[in-house]
């Protein structure tokens, strides 16, 4: 299936409902690995009970004046083993002459653990493991290749992520998260084994904290971590981006290290239609660009949304201009 690209800010396609999108540059082309909304009526709530999703999609283009092709179902639940339900954001890595697709899904105990699938193409179909990677939960993997050819996963959402539960080390299921006047969760990462199959070294929470150093608190819902996190590297920083869930705004933040402390910095979009917003962000020969979802395709409904892509830009300082999705 091909549908031409009709510009920034507006749906890579029509013909499904896509989110979360995950973009690379593989092969010389733009991938994108979104998650696949079910178009159903179901309850809607804070658990995410309506986020129902059951395969994979890939989508590609040759550059921003070529159709976007959509490669069709690369991954389905039933072909998951350890996979009850809900398969939701994505992402994807090329090492070793292979493309790795990371996903979340529920465990038959209902706990969200992450999952690795293989191909030989970025196009996929996909391969899944037997088991989940051992030492993994919660959801929103996001892996980084960097420069040394190490790489490392970065995950982790609240609420209906199921973060809070994991504080202890194990997961506990009636945890609620920190007080509000306490240091909120940061997203967790770990480095990948060579082969990509598992976790090599321990899980690390990581830090984000203001200039001054302090970290950034639970009840700062403007600038906390909630969801989706990001690392991209440009100039010597690193960048983790991030949404703040609950105000609805998709942030960043900058280290040296990229295991951090980050800093936070700022706002990258402001908030779109709909309740959730995840994204990624990817160079593209010499422009760099940022991708994410709304609901304006379904009106705003939020477990319907569609993929769309805009220019991002920097200051001087490194730091990124703010995008507003409707102008």
């Amino acid at each position: 299936m091909k549908q031409k690209v009709t510009g920034p800010h507006q749906p890579l396609v029509t013909h499904i409902y896509t989110a979360d999108p995950s973009a690379h540059v593989f092969e010389g082309k733009i991938y994108i690995y979104p998650s696949h909304d079910l178009d159903h009526d179901g309850p809607s709530n804070d658990n995410g009970d309506q986020y129902k999703m059951e395969d994979y999609h890939v989508l590609s283009m040759d550059n921003f004046d070529s159709p976007v092709v959509d490669h069709g179902q690369v991954l389905h639940l039933k072909d998951i083993p350890w996979a009850s339900q809900q398969l939701w954001a994505p992402d994807a890595a090329y090492k070793n002459d292979t493309y790795y697709l990371f996903f979340p899904a529920r465990d038959h105990d209902g706990i969200f653990r992450i999952g690795v699938a293989t191909s030989a193409s970025p196009a996929g179909p996909f391969t899944p493991q037997a088991d989940y990677i051992q030492g993994s939960f919660s959801i929103d993997p996001a892996v980084f290749v960097d420069d040394d050819n190490r790489a490392y996963m970065f995950f982790g959402g609240l609420w209906g992520g199921q973060l809070e539960k994991w504080q202890t080390g194990t997961f506990e299921p009636d945890a609620s998260g920190p007080a509000l006047d306490e240091p909120a969760l940061g997203p967790r990462a770990a480095l990948l084994s060579d082969d990509m199959l598992s976790f090599q070294g321990p899980v690390q929470e990581i830090s984000i904290v203001d200039e001054e150093g302090k970290p950034i608190l639970a009840g700062d819902e403007d600038r906390r971590y909630f969801e989706g996190p990001w690392v991209h590297k440009y100039n010597g920083y690193y960048y983790l981006s991030f949404s703040t869930g609950s105000t609805h705004k998709l942030v960043y933040a900058m280290s040296r290290d990229l295991l951090g402390p980050y800093t936070y910095k700022g706002t990258i979009l402001t908030p779109v239609i709909g309740w959730t917003t995840h994204h990624s962000i990817v160079q593209f020969e010499e422009k760099w660009y940022l991708f994410y979802h709304d609901s304006s395709l379904s009106e705003g409904v939020n477990h319907k949304r569609c993929v769309k892509y805009t220019e991002l830009e920097y200051n001087e300082d490194g730091t990124i201009r703010t995008i507003d999705p409707y102008k």
